[in-house]
């Protein structure tokens, strides 16, 4: 027990203990555990295929562990649906967009505060003279806060599927910051966007913490914006934890170099511009 610390605990939002995902004779993840504290920026990054996005999945409800558990302020969060996660406080985003692209910018963002309406069928039908409809512009401000600071007015009316992917990147951001999450889990925020796109993501990314007050769990393979963003880091490799702790300390862990292969230059460049913005 030497290593217990109360405060520790009390500012503990996720703990994942132990958990492990099978399909079939295929094992995804393996005795996996860490823990996201509140306010933080966690990362967890490895190479391709390492479990990353299937973690993440667990956390959400999409998929089920095999075994283990994962804590949201100390309660049982695998005893609660998809929905009910998201009523708790958990936002996320998906590595393949998953917007409606008939539906405009407006409106898919509206679909992510869909579960804080409270008016029932009855109450909808007093619509003009009941709460519904003060609800309705309620959420509808909140709203346009979120397209105001995602800077995506100009697009407001247009349908998702006609904008540009950095733009539909952004209104997916939106509707998850819609739920009004305490912990919004990003999977591959930043993929397939180019320089400038990158660096308007990471300024949103930074926003949330500061003016939105979240929490954040990051899947990130640019390694620059890993050390630049995060708090603290874990990586996976096949499905199991190999390192974890402050992001230039991971990156230079000789198993982490290994497990990246082709990707080590990469890690190391990381490091090196870490080491030269100390210097400056």
């Amino acid at each position: 027990m030497g290593g217990f610390c109360l405060a520790d605990q009390e500012n503990t939002l996720l703990r994942v203990d132990g958990v492990s995902l099978q399909f079939g004779g295929v094992k995804a993840l393996s005795d996996v555990s860490f823990d996201v504290k509140k306010g933080e920026l966690f990362s967890l990054i490895g190479p391709n295929g390492a479990g990353k996005t299937s973690m993440l999945n667990c956390i959400s409800g999409r998929y089920r562990p095999t075994e283990g558990k994962i804590e949201w302020r100390g309660d049982n969060l695998l005893k609660h649906s998809i929905n009910d996660r998201a009523k708790l406080g958990i936002g996320r985003t998906f590595q393949n967009l998953a917007l409606f692209g008939h539906m405009s910018v407006l409106d898919n963002i509206l679909v992510g505060r869909h579960h804080r309406l409270k008016n029932n069928f009855l109450t909808g039908m007093a619509y003009w003279v009941g709460g519904a409809r003060r609800e309705e512009l309620a959420e509808r401000r909140f709203v346009e806060t979120i397209i105001d600071f995602l800077e995506i007015q100009h697009v407001r009316n247009e349908p998702a599927g006609t904008l540009s992917y950095g733009l539909r990147k952004r209104v997916e951001l939106a509707r998850a910051v819609a739920i009004d999450p305490e912990l919004i889990l990003l999977d591959e925020p930043m993929a397939g966007m180019n320089l400038e796109e990158k660096e308007d993501m990471a300024r949103f990314i930074i926003a949330l913490r500061e003016e939105f007050a979240m929490t954040i769990m990051m899947i990130e393979h640019d390694m620059g914006v890993v050390v630049d963003l995060s708090d603290r880091v874990a990586v996976l490799d096949f499905g199991r934890v190999i390192a974890a702790g402050q992001p230039e300390e991971v990156l230079a862990d000789e198993h982490v170099k290994k497990a990246y292969l082709g990707e080590e230059d990469e890690v190391l460049d990381a490091l090196a511009d870490e080491q030269e913005r100390e210097i400056a």
